[in-house]
């Protein structure tokens, strides 16, 4: 079973966030969000880090670098049961995160619109985006990593039976519904 303490949300498509992100909250889960997700999550009311203040280094270029950082991908990468990896953690101040809900720039929407132009299509290729939801993918037995809103009802249902935590079976569920999005959005860019 993995603990959910600390998330971090940082969506394109808003739908159901403000209430997964209300019934995390409830759960006793500290949330990490950054730029428009954090805004609409404090607007509701709902307590949130930025993650710029987490990491203590601003968003830059114009949001194309915002949790490019070692404070985010340490914090997901990190073995949990490696006294050397906890030990750097420490020296560092850097602190666990245990779910990352993260669904990426429309892509396809943006290019599939009638006269794009090559600059906004650029603009809607997520780099942020993947490299978070690949390092919680690949350490999915410490961390759970949500890609589909469609999700979220059953991963709060798994959470409020197990109090506050997520079976590893679950959580490689969704390891693997990330790998094959973010195989998809790379065939979609390339293509």
């Amino acid at each position: 079973m993995i603990k959910i303490r600390r998330a971090l949300i940082s969506v394109s498509d808003k739908r159901r966030i403000v209430e997964f992100a209300r019934e995390l909250e409830k759960l006793g889960v500290e949330i990490l969000s950054t730029g428009g997700t954090a805004r609409l999550l404090k607007e509701n009311n709902i307590k949130v880090i930025e993650v710029s203040d987490y990491t203590a280094f601003p968003e830059m270029l114009d949001g194309r670098m915002k949790t490019l950082h070692p404070k985010i991908h340490a914090g997901l990468l990190a073995l949990r049961n490696n006294k050397q990896h906890m030990s750097t953690l420490k020296e560092h101040n850097i602190g666990l995160i245990d779910m990352v809900v993260v669904n990426l720039y429309p892509f396809e929407r943006t290019v599939s619109k009638k006269g794009v132009k090559l600059e906004e299509a650029i603009e809607n290729i997520d780099i942020g985006g993947p490299s978070m939801l690949r390092s919680a993918a690949k350490n999915n037995r410490s961390v759970c990593v949500v890609c589909n809103p469609s999700r979220y009802r059953e991963i709060l249902e798994e959470m409020r039976l197990n109090n506050g935590a997520i079976t590893e079976e679950t959580c490689f569920k969704l390891a693997v519904d990330v790998f094959e999005l973010t195989s998809r959005y790379d065939g979609a860019i390339y293509g």
